[in-house]
Order: C-alpha cells, then sequence, then structure tokens
C-alpha cells in the first residue's frame, strides 16, 4: 500500500484537485472567477519553461544523434503518422456528420476577437521564423523557435569533438528543465482545479443552450475517437502491452490538456508520459513538441463540426464529392496552421468560410463552437502526440522499440 501511494501520489492529488474544483465550478456558478488568477499562475509557470525545455530537448536530442541515425526517416515517418491520423479523425467525424445530421438554427454573436489580414506570403514567413532572436522565446512562435532549436542541434552534431563541451551543456540544460518541470507540477492540484473550476462553472451552461446539439456530436465523437481510436494506435504500436502503456501514463498529460486547453502546456507532461512509455529519446524530443504545432486531431474533428454547422445554418448539404475533398484539404491545413495556445487563434475559421464562400456572418457561431469544445479538443491534439509518437517509434524501430521494463513504476511528477 505504501510503495502503491509512493509511486501514483502525484496522480491521485491532481485528480482530488481537479475534482473538487469541478464540484466548486457546478455548485458556485460563475462566482469561482475568484479562482481564476491561481490557474493563471500554474499555467504562465508551465509557458515559462516550457520554451526553455522544448528548446533543449530537441537540441540535445539531435546533437546525441550516433553515427547511420537517421533524422530524415524519422521525420518522413512522423509526417505520414501525423497526416494519418488527422485524415482519420476528419473522416470519422464526417461520418458521423451523416448519421446524426445538425439542423438547428444556432443564434449569431458578435466579433469579440480582432482578426487582421495579412498577405498569405507575410503569414508564412511569421509562421516559420522572426525578425529578431528575441522573439524566438515567445510561445506565439513556437514553431519558428522549433526549427531554430534542430538547426541548433544540427550546429552541434556537425562540430563533433570541438562542439562537445556546447553538447554537453544542452544535455545538461534538458536535464534541468525537467526537474524544473517536475517542481512546476507540484502546483498542479491547486492549478488545474482552479482551472477546472472556471471552466465549469462559466462555460458549463452554454453546453445546454442552443448549440447543445453540435456540441453533443462533437464530444461524443471526440470521446469514441480517444477511447478507440487512441487504443487502436497504440495497439499498432505495441499490442496489448503498447495500449497498457499509453493510458497508464495518459492521465497527467489528459488532465493538464483538459484543464489548461493548452497543447503546449502539456509538452513538458508529454515528454515526462513519452519517457515511461518507453518511447526513444531522440523520437519523443521531435515529435511532441513538432506535435503540439503541426499535429491536431481534435482540431481536425472541430473544422468538420464547424462546416457542417455552417452548411446547416445556410441551408446547404454537407455532401458531394468536391464538398468533402475541399473539407479534407481544408481540414489538414486548418489543423497545420493553428496555434498551440488556449483559444488562439481563429485563422481555421477564415480559411474554411473563405473557401466556401459563406459570409461574414458565419463567422460567430463557428468561433463560439471552437471556444466551447477547446477543452476536448487541446486533450485529442495533446495526448495525440504520444500515442503518434509511439506508432513513429514502431515504424522506425521495429517491435522492440520500447526500452523499458513493463514492471517499471509510474512514478508522477
Amino acid at each position: 500500500m505504501n510503495n502503491f501511494y509512493k509511486n501514483y501520489s502525484g496522480i491521485i492529488w491532481l485528480l482530488t484537485g481537479i475534482l473538487c474544483g469541478s464540484i466548486a465550478g457546478l455548485f458556485l456558478g460563475k462566482q469561482v472567477e475568484v479562482l481564476k488568477p491561481v490557474g493563471d499562475i500554474f499555467l504562465n509557470l508551465l509557458f515559462t519553461a516550457v520554451i526553455p525545455l522544448v528548446f533543449f530537448a530537441i537540441a540535445s536530442a539531435i546533437a546525441g544523434l550516433e553515427p547511420g541515425k537517421k533524422l530524415s526517416r524519422i521525420m518522413g515517418v512522423m509526417s505520414l503518422v501525423f497526416l494519418g491520423t488527422v485524415v482519420t479523425a476528419a473522416c470519422i467525424t464526417i461520418l458521423a456528420v451523416w448519421l446524426f445530421p445538425i439542423h438547428e438554427q444556432l443564434p449569431g454573436a458578435k466579433l469579440t476577437e480582432h482578426i487582421s489580414e495579412q498577405p498569405i506570403g507575410n503569414q508564412i514567413t511569421q509562421m516559420f521564423t522572426t525578425g529578431e532572436f528575441y522573439e524566438l522565446l515567445s510561445r506565439k512562435n513556437m514553431l519558428a523557435m522549433i526549427i531554430f532549436s534542430v538547426i541548433i542541434g544540427f550546429g552541434a552534431l556537425r562540430a563533433g569533438e570541438k562542439g562537445g563541451a556546447f553538447t554537453r551543456f544542452l544535455h545538461a540544460g534538458n536535464e534541468v528543465f525537467k526537474q524544473v518541470f517536475i517542481i512546476i507540477m507540484k502546483l498542479g492540484p491547486l492549478g488545474l482545479g482552479a482551472y477546472f473550476a472556471y471552466q465549469v462553472g462559466v462555460f458549463g451552461p452554454q453546453l445546454f443552450g442552443a448549440y447543445a446539439r453540435s456540441l453533443g456530436l462533437y464530444y461524443a465523437t471526440g470521446a469514441f475517437y480517444f477511447v478507440v481510436m487512441f487504443s487502436v494506435y497504440a495497439f499498432t504500436a505495441g499490442g496489448v502491452k503498447g495500449i497498457r502503456r499509453f493510458w497508464r501514463n495518459n492521465i497527467i498529460p489528459s488532465a493538464t490538456a483538459v484543464g489548461t486547453c493548452s497543447s503546449i502546456a502539456t509538452i513538458p507532461a508529454n515528454m515526462d508520459a513519452a519517457k515511461k512509455i518507453g518511447i526513444p529519446v531522440v523520437i519523443a524530443n521531435v515529435t511532441i513538441p513538432l506535435g503540439a504545432t503541426l499535429h491536431k486531431d481534435g482540431s481536425s474533428i472541430s473544422s468538420i463540426i464547424k462546416m457542417a454547422v455552417v452548411f446547416a445554418l445556410f441551408g446547404k448539404s454537407f455532401n458531394g464529392v468536391d464538398t468533402i475533398l475541399l473539407a479534407l484539404a481544408m481540414t489538414v491545413l486548418v489543423s497545420m496552421v493553428e496555434g498551440g495556445i488556449p483559444n488562439g487563434g481563429y485563422v481555421g475559421e477564415l480559411l474554411f468560410i473563405a473557401a466556401y464562400g459563406f459570409p461574414p456572418e458565419a463567422l460567430p457561431p463557428a468561433m463560439i463552437i471552437g471556444t466551447l469544445v477547446d477543452p476536448m479538443a487541446t486533450l485529442l491534439n495533446a495526448t495525440g502526440d504520444n500515442v503518434a509518437a509511439m506508432m513513429i517509434a514502431r515504424f522506425t524501430e521495429g517491435k522492440g522499440w520500447m526500452i523499458k521494463d513493463d514492471e517499471q513504476p509510474v512514478i508522477s511528477a
């Protein structure tokens, strides 16, 4: 019993905090807004630590590659896995929309987000690079920072023995920020509890309003994908043992994702879980940070639901080969360009509304649905990176990719 509590005490306290917060939000309603600063402090600590953590993880992984280890193979397999899971999520959602059509009329709403229009060239430039070094330190430029980390890693790798001191610095920094994450997660029960209280108290009532049917379809589809398809992916990667390892180590990442509504904030928890699952370090340290910005199964499902709702609002049929093919293409694009920030950016809505030629009145309902499904979307986006990393390990390393004993205890952060 003592060993059980020692191994699982972190998870127990985390779930206790979440349960207490959810109950407080359920009974106190919007009065729990006073707890939001507590959750914000926890989230800000995660955001502050995640940039250096991701930098050192990626750079040290590449700098420590053994001769003959081809990163290009990992990247190629990763691209195929990311694309395959996103398209699979979209196809399952399209089937769900056909089986359970959305017909209700949804109310309009005033736009609360300022959306700046820029030439496509500028958007691509800002997605992959920044004009100043210090701008790489912002989570809003996550993809640019990841690309820079990859370049630094290759620079250290090419430097060989002359860059040995710098490579050791990268490895040391990686270990230090792993410990920083463990320290921050000590506040997890309090921080996530406060965030759950806020979400349940403030957004809970809206789930039963005019958007209930479309939200019910999203959450049902998302739950099916989370339980069934993630289990299928885990089985593909490692059989029954893969399923056990994935779900046993998916508790803290799932709680962090739902509580913070941020794929980026979940990166540290995912990387810790990947280590316990037994995913090779080089694969986890490259796949999970990139997945936080480029791999979004939850956004794929959300994108299809939003399209179906807008089509229903304007009395159009969400059928036809050309309509579905465009929907799949837009979903892949949306899943790549959406940032991993809480409720961040409405680029996806703008993209598909423009592609289908809908008027501006189509934007508010899509934005509202995007906000209300954010917890489930983030859960799928973030934890999907771990199961994707498992499949990448299986396809690049073979059947024996798991590097740790199945009896190894799960020691929570």
